[in-house]
């Protein structure tokens, strides 16, 4: 008589199928409370799919005149991504280094710090580019700002998190013969930790090419901005050009910064 063996145990296999019944419960639960309705959604399916294929397909340029400024504001949103994150590393770096408890100065401090980061991080860059947009009016200094905002927000615990899985030995010692903060900093923390910080650099400006594009449509300028006028203007065809555009835009950038990664994190 052969026994039969397995593949998963029973223990674990009563968790996942725990897990499954608990999120279709969840989804009965949420459909529920939102009215939405699957039925509906197929019911519909034809009129999306009329919509795409007339109104979308198939794609079409702008007029000439015009594609030299659809290409300027593709330039104008990678200038943006590039810039803001820019900026906001070289903030975030400084303020992580308060926000580290083996790093910092002030060790009660390093919580705030941290605490503050995630509130602004918990707030969309959409979020901040609405609330802003009342101040600074529509431009790329909306979308500078906010995305600045919350690239900071990330990176700071991004760094601090960086900081905190380096070995203290090289600090500790570097302390106990009588070494500055500064000195600690230029010659513990940067050497040991640099390759993370530009390694999160660079996811960040992965992000920021995507999230400049949203920003972008309430306000922000780039290539958001002009796709969004087109699609107020019902012009679909040329819309998805310019989508399609920026999905390449974002491909080619998403390749570069994952080799650089890779480079870095050997």
């Amino acid at each position: 008589m052969t026994q039969r063996i397995p593949l998963i145990a029973r223990d674990l296999k009563r968790l996942y199928t725990g897990f499954l019944i608990a999120a279709a419960a969840l989804f009965v639960l949420c459909s529920f409370l939102t009215e939405f309705n699957v039925m509906t959604l197929i019911a519909n399916g034809d009129a999306f799919w009329e919509f795409i294929t007339e109104d979308f397909l198939p794609p079409a340029l702008p007029r000439a005149s015009r594609i030299p400024g659809v290409l300027d504001s593709v330039v104008v949103t990678l200038a943006l991504a590039m810039s803001s994150t820019t900026v906001a590393a070289i903030l975030a770096f400084f303020v992580s280094l308060f926000g580290s408890e083996k790093v910092s100065p002030f060790p009660r401090f390093a919580k705030v710090v941290r605490g503050f980061a995630t509130f602004l991080r918990n707030i969309p860059a959409l979020v901040w580019a609405f609330i802003l947009f009342s101040s600074l009016g529509i431009g790329t200094g909306v979308g500078f700002v906010a995305l600045c905002i919350t690239s900071f927000a990330f990176m700071v615990r991004a760094f601090v998190e960086t900081m905190e899985d380096v070995s203290q030995d090289c600090v500790e010692s570097l302390q106990a013969v009588g070494a500055t903060f500064p000195q600690r900093v230029s010659q513990a923390i940067l050497p040991s930790c640099l390759s993370g910080f530009l390694s999160w650099y660079l996811y960040c400006v992965e992000v920021n090419i995507r999230a400049s594009t949203i920003v972008g449509m309430v306000g922000g300028g780039g290539v958001g901005l002009t796709l969004f006028s087109y699609i107020k203007s019902f012009q679909y065809d040329i819309a998805l050009s310019i989508i399609l555009l920026v999905a390449a835009m974002v491909i080619v950038v998403d390749q570069i910064t994952g080799k650089l990664r890779k480079e870095l994190l050997k």
